[in-house]
């Protein structure tokens, strides 16, 4: 009985140690989705004032070979 206890108190002991780790791991992993979901919405405002205002029409422009 005495080294059942024992083992159920170390399996407790590593189960413990693991669940903290994840959640240490899962808590990184959210910081790192967080910055890059703040860096993607700074490129997409990049790309939106990088764009033309007015749609251009590629059939009214010259080619670069004219």
């Amino acid at each position: 009985m005495e080294s059942r206890l024992a083992e159920i108190e170390t399996k407790l002991s590593f189960s413990e140690e693991l669940l903290e780790a994840l959640n240490s791991t899962v808590y990184r992993q959210q910081q790192q989705i967080d910055r890059l979901q703040q860096e993607l919405g700074v490129l997409r405002e990049q790309v939106r004032a990088a764009l033309p205002a007015e749609a251009r029409n590629l059939r009214e422009e010259t080619p670069p070979h004219y």
